[in-house]
């Protein structure tokens, strides 16, 4: 409900080009683990594409690669994670302090917040 509410308040969304992907993996693993029905993955994945068709997408382009990679040697991240930054990152045209940073992952948010995002939700 705290992401709907932020959500409410501000419908300006920038996200990595694989977000959909990791996301309908999330949603097929906690399927496949019997955590939620059927009905309510139809649902939920309803919701990702409609969500979706609103959303800035960040590109996989090069520059994207680069920093991934660097933020990959500087902090102790999965490889998407670093992607996901790294595409917040240039986003905020290489200014961290002019976006904040949505995130639930706490090892996400420890490395967002060090390259100087604030973040919001965990």
């Amino acid at each position: 409900m705290a992401m709907q509410s932020l959500y409410r308040g501000d419908s300006a969304l920038f996200v990595w080009w694989g977000t959909e992907v990791e996301c309908i993996s999330a949603i097929a693993r906690v399927e496949r683990e019997g955590m939620v029905s059927t009905s309510t993955v139809v649902k939920v994945t309803n919701r990702l594409q409609l969500l979706s068709e609103t959303w800035h997408e960040i590109q996989p382009v090069e520059e994207v690669r680069k920093i991934a990679k660097r933020f990959l040697r500087v902090h102790n991240l999965r490889a998407a994670d670093a992607l996901q930054l790294a595409a917040a990152f240039l986003a905020a045209e290489k200014d961290s302090s002019t976006l904040e940073f949505v995130c639930l992952d706490e090892r996400l948010a420890n490395a967002a917040r060090k390259e100087g995002f604030a973040v919001i939700g965990i």
